[in-house]
């Protein structure tokens, strides 16, 4: 049986690394959402955990941003001393370095600590880039396409 199945040595490492990949349409503004639930940093005037969904959205340039790399990116907060707008800002220039996209939008939320819930909120626009108008679509019942 493979060990690294049932408890043996994980073969990823955390990395600060982001790998890229080509944007499958760069003629066409397309957004990328992603959520990553699990972030974790430690507090620098304590050293306890902080615990954060980060909330990724970018519109690509020529390149997107590859998900297991940018996973263990994510995974190399967990024993580093950040201040939540300090690491928020940090990830958004990280990931600006990597793919330089049209726009990105980094919100963390971080779970309540002493009573207050931070929100910190980042965002990058390319030189000259405007986002198309919003097109506003009509909404369709849930179970529409249900007969009963």
């Amino acid at each position: 049986m493979n060990e690294h199945l049932l408890g043996g040595k994980p073969t990823a490492e955390p990395t600060k690394a982001l790998e890229t990949f080509d944007n499958p349409n760069p003629g066409r503004d397309f957004h990328i959402h992603m959520e990553i639930p699990e972030f974790t940093c430690l507090c620098p005037k304590t050293g306890q955990p902080d615990f954060a969904v980060i909330y990724l959205d970018y519109i690509p340039n020529k390149l997107c941003v590859e998900l297991k790399s940018l996973k263990l990116y994510m995974w190399s907060f967990r024993d580093e001393g950040c201040f939540h707008e300090a690491v928020t800002n940090q990830i958004l220039d990280d990931l600006v370095v990597a793919i330089d996209p049209k726009f990105m939008r980094v919100t963390a939320k971080f779970y309540v600590r002493g009573g207050i819930f931070t929100n910190v909120v980042a965002e990058h626009r390319a030189a000259g880039w405007q986002p198309q108008p919003y097109v506003e679509l009509s909404q369709f019942s849930a179970q529409s396409n249900i007969r009963g």
